[in-house]
């Protein structure tokens, strides 16, 4: 053993966090809140669970803003802050705003394909932006924009659906009603998330790096 190493301390994970790293957590927090409102909604039908879960998104959105305001400001960014981003982004932008669809009712087959395919792009997206960033790192020519949208604009579609609850568009009374399609049910509004999915993994959409 050897001796002259120091064991490692209790939340040393937590102690070498960079404050910017607190407010991306907060971001996920508010996601799984936002996850969790959304199922209590399902349980109890009670609508302000149904907003609550909608305001969690522009909550998200704000912490998400604040953590790059931070990290610049103090000149701390590193690879795991770069990571925690990225997966707080997916539960916050990807899995919360898929949840409230469903909660919303998207429940029909081709619904749920819509929505795991949104989500698979938001993954497929953050992926790519870490590969990006990581070549940036690396000494690369810094680039002057990203392809694809970023995740954090699925804060629109929960807009969406937040002003389809405040019509009382919920249900079975969703914009543009049932599609059957084969088998499977289709609501016409998961195609916007197949639309917002589509522009996260677009290569020839070129969006500015602020």
């Amino acid at each position: 053993m050897d001796r002259g190493r120091k064991p490692p301390r209790h939340f040393s994970m937590i102690r070498g966090f960079h404050l910017a790293d607190f407010f991306t957590l907060a971001n996920a927090a508010c996601g799984v809140a936002a996850v969790f409102f959304a199922m209590l909604f399902v349980a109890t039908q009670a609508r302000h669970y149904f907003f609550a879960a909608a305001a969690m998104a522009p909550a998200a959105f704000i912490f998400d803003v604040l953590d790059g305001m931070v990290a610049r400001w103090r000149h701390e960014h590193s690879p795991l802050g770069r990571e925690l981003d990225s997966l707080a982004d997916v539960i916050s932008f990807g899995v919360a705003p898929a949840t409230l669809a469903f909660a919303a009712g998207l429940h029909g087959g081709w619904d749920w394909i819509a929505l795991i395919y949104f989500v698979c792009c938001g993954v497929s997206r953050l992926a790519r932006f870490n590969v990006t960033a990581e070549d940036l790192s690396q000494g690369g020519a810094k680039v002057a924009y990203f392809e694809g949208t970023p995740i954090p604009t699925s804060v629109l579609l929960t807009a969406v659906l937040a002003f389809a609850g405040w019509q009382d568009k919920l249900g079975d009374n969703l914009y543009g009603g049932t599609w059957m399609i084969g088998p499977w049910a289709l609501h016409p509004l998961a195609l916007l998330f197949v639309l917002s999915g589509s522009m996260m993994i677009s290569k020839t959409l070129k969006i500015p790096k602020l």
